[in-house]
């Protein structure tokens, strides 16, 4: 008797599917399992690289493939499960945008059930990321120049002890970028002189025939770039249109600078790191630009789109470059991205700083190259001196380093990446030096803003810390498809922080993950996972102000896993389309399916960023520069700037925006009612601004200069007027 499996060992078979694949039923159509697939996958890329312009040789793809193990895999079969995974998750997130009768129980619901159909469509390999490269491990010589390392080691140190003044000088400065060169020169590992980028620049400007070839891929990542650039620079002076107090602090800061004041760590307004003051300090010596909003907006919106290119390379080297097109584009598109660069605070910094740290850390561990370990501390050490959320990099790095030591591909390879990750450290200390030295001279001032949400500095906790850490920890990862915050600067408040297409994309690619992770143990997809809640620790930690958790400015780092995520998803939906769809329909279908996508993202994200923030940022904020040019015009035509006044009322304008938008960066225009009357003592022109509901300080000017002409400014914004009392000159 044939010892056959019963229906009850089958049905086994597909809920373990984690233990071995499910159980082949005779007569049934051969489907080959997941894992048995990668030479068919590597076939498949090299097909779409030779179509989308690579140098492979193009793989003609047969309806029925013969795969190594002898199985057959029936490439025209529909791929069903995968299709509707995609619908379902895009409904689910369609149910969980904010209107009137917004429940979350639906979206979870309709995301169960696309989780089960994601499941069973991998295992049907209808639906699986890419592969991940394989790594390529070189032996390297243990070499160091010794002379160089010692004399790197001794200037750091002197500039260590010269930065103690929490200012650069000439003196230090050069100690320290000369110390830090020559660590990097006594560590770096010269490439052999045919492979160095300056040998293989040689040769090619001295090709007598220079052969320029535009590929189609080319062409795909130009256009790519040309719609992120759209969505990053349209309509950038007026979107967002007005200062906040920060930003006055911002610019007072760079006006610092500017003035000889160069500080490492800058205390006003309880202290914030120097990257953006030197930042926008550059834009305004290069450009021209004043001190303005706009002049903070082009510094930080040129660091949000070089965050891009990094972006597309992270994907390349955890899967391909179709995954980095991908995470690329719909990254250059999305609102998070966008607003976190246009708002002109540190924000952007965190994503700028740890996608090239990432791209050159996982480089590092894929081929035990030195060089990528130096190259990813130096761009950690810079970001310390970024955004304050930044300091939780270093120890995601240490953690990451024992997740990849914990699991087999670290065998054989651990002694390398130890020492790459020592030498990462170390080039990152060095970077870090002067706000080191600052940090143990006055651990209070650097500290005091993580300790105000950490601990109780400010004010109790509202419950028990580890509930709120809990809840917080839930709310951080579900504001990708629920609720982004309450911070109306940064956000379009209480909806998505992604669009129905990303969130969906999103949530598809993390299930992916980890079910690839339970077949396979791979520490990169386990990495990729854990690094999206340890990225936004800084808002989840917020144990004393749990109401300002999720932010998208203190998670800003998180998007980059998660639209490494959403590129891994739609690739290996596409790859289901491929691989299951004979050319030229499937092809035709890929590109189909990945423009409607595409152009349903833009479209959201353009509404998102362009209409409903734009909208709720002007009613929200005050109209300091419609204040600051009825200044400005009355200093041109009558006054001065010293004749000027915003007469001081509770949650109102800030005057020392005012100040910067009337052409002033320094002056403040405040003046409180009870000091009207020592303005009596100048006999020129006057002009008083008035919030328009303050009428007990409007009663008071009038009755000391009964002359005074009164004037009510209808603002462009509802809600906004305000009175101008002009006060002639005797």
């Amino acid at each position: 008797m044939i010892d056959e499996p019963s229906v009850l060992d089958y049905f086994k078979s597909l809920l373990t599917f984690w233990r071995s694949p499910p159980i082949k039923i005779p007569g049934e159509d051969i489907e080959v399992d997941s894992e048995l697939i990668d030479s068919y996958d590597d076939q498949r890329e090299r097909h779409y690289d030779e179509v989308l312009g690579g140098d492979d040789e193009i793989l003609e793809i047969k309806p029925h493939t013969q795969l190594e193990n002898g199985e057959i895999r029936d490439s025209q079969q529909f791929p069903w499960r995968a299709i509707l995974s995609l619908i379902l998750a895009l409904a689910a997130q369609f149910s969980l945008e904010p209107g009137p009768e917004r429940t979350w129980i639906t979206g979870s619901i309709l995301y169960i059930i696309a989780a089960v159909f994601l499941v069973w469509a991998y295992i049907r390999g209808e639906f699986k990321p890419a592969p991940i490269p394989e790594a390529d491990h070189a032996v390297e010589p243990m070499s160091v120049r010794t002379i160089p390392l010692l004399l790197g080691i001794l200037f750091s140190l002197v500039a260590f002890i010269l930065f103690s003044s929490n200012r650069f000088t000439w003196l230090n400065t050069l100690l320290w970028l000369t110390g830090l060169t020559l660590v990097v020169v006594a560590l770096w590992l010269p490439a052999s002189k045919e492979g160095s980028w300056y040998a293989t620049a040689w040769r090619y400007l001295n090709t007598q025939n220079w052969n320029l070839k535009i590929s189609p891929w080319t062409i795909l990542i130009i256009v790519v770039g040309v719609l992120a650039l759209f969505f990053r620079l349209y309509r950038l002076d007026q979107v967002p249109p007005e200062m906040i107090s920060d930003h006055a602090e911002k610019l007072l800061d760079v006006w610092d600078v500017l003035h000889s004041q160069t500080s490492i760590f800058f205390p006003r307004n309880t202290g914030r790191e120097g990257f953006q003051m030197y930042l926008t300090a550059g834009v305004i010596s290069l450009i021209g630009t004043g001190y303005t909003f706009l002049s903070l907006k082009i510094g930080t919106v040129l660091c949000g789109i070089l965050t891009l290119p990094f972006i597309y390379l992270l994907g390349t080297e955890i899967a391909n470059r179709r995954v980095g097109l991908i995470a690329m584009a719909f990254a250059g598109i999305a609102y998070w991205p966008n607003i976190i660069s246009r708002i002109a605070l540190r924000f952007t910094l965190y994503p700028f700083f740890f996608a090239p740290a990432l791209y050159f850390f996982l480089r590092g561990i894929r081929t035990s190259n030195r060089n990528y370990f130096i190259l990813a501390g130096l761009f950690v050490g810079i970001g310390l001196h970024g955004y304050s959320p930044f300091r939780i990099v270093p120890i995601i790095f240490v953690l990451a380093v024992g997740l990849y030591l914990l699991h087999r591909q670290s065998i054989g390879f651990r002694k390398q990446v130890i020492l790459g990750l020592l030498l990462m450290g170390l080039i990152s200390l060095l970077v870090f030096l002067p706000l080191l030295n600052y940090s143990i001279t006055n651990p209070n001032n650097y500290s005091y803003r993580t300790l105000t949400r950490v601990g109780t500095i400010e004010r109790a906790y509202p419950g028990s810390p580890l509930l709120i850490f809990l809840d917080n920890l839930w709310d951080a990862m579900t504001m990708f498809a629920w609720d982004n915050g309450e911070v109306w600067v940064i956000s379009v408040t209480h909806r998505p922080a992604l669009d129905i297409v990303s969130g969906a994309l999103f949530y598809l690619g993390f299930g992916l993950l980890l079910i690839r992770y339970i077949r396979r143990r791979h520490w990169l997809d386990l990495f990729l996972i854990l690094s999206i809640p340890l990225l936004m620790l800084p808002s989840i930690l917020s144990i004393a102000f749990p109401a300002e958790n999720p932010s998208l400015n203190r998670t800003a780092a998180a998007l980059v896993p998660v639209f490494l995520l959403i590129g891994l998803s739609l690739d290996g939906f596409l790859s289901g389309i491929e691989s299951h769809i004979a050319a030229p329909v499937g092809r035709g279908l890929v590109w189909v399916i990945s423009i409607l996508l595409l152009v349903w993202s833009g479209y959201q994200n353009y509404d998102l960023a362009f209409n409903q923030y734009q909208k709720n940022y002007t009613l929200s904020s005050w109209n300091t520069s419609e204040i600051g040019e009825a200044i400005k015009d009355f200093t041109v035509a009558i006054g001065s700037q010293e004749n000027a006044y915003v007469v001081a009322f509770p949650h109102w304008v800030d005057t020392r925006l005012v100040g910067i938008n009337a052409g002033f960066p320094t002056k403040d225009f405040a003046i409180w009612p009870e000091d009207f009357q020592k303005t009596a003592e100048d006999q020129g022109a006057k002009l008083f601004i008035v919030k328009i509901d303050d009428s007990d300080s409007m009663n008071a000017l009038q009755n000391l200069y009964p002359e005074g002409i009164l004037q009510h400014h209808t603002s462009k914004v509802p809600n906004k007027d305000f009175y101008q009392f002009f006060v002639l000159p005797e």
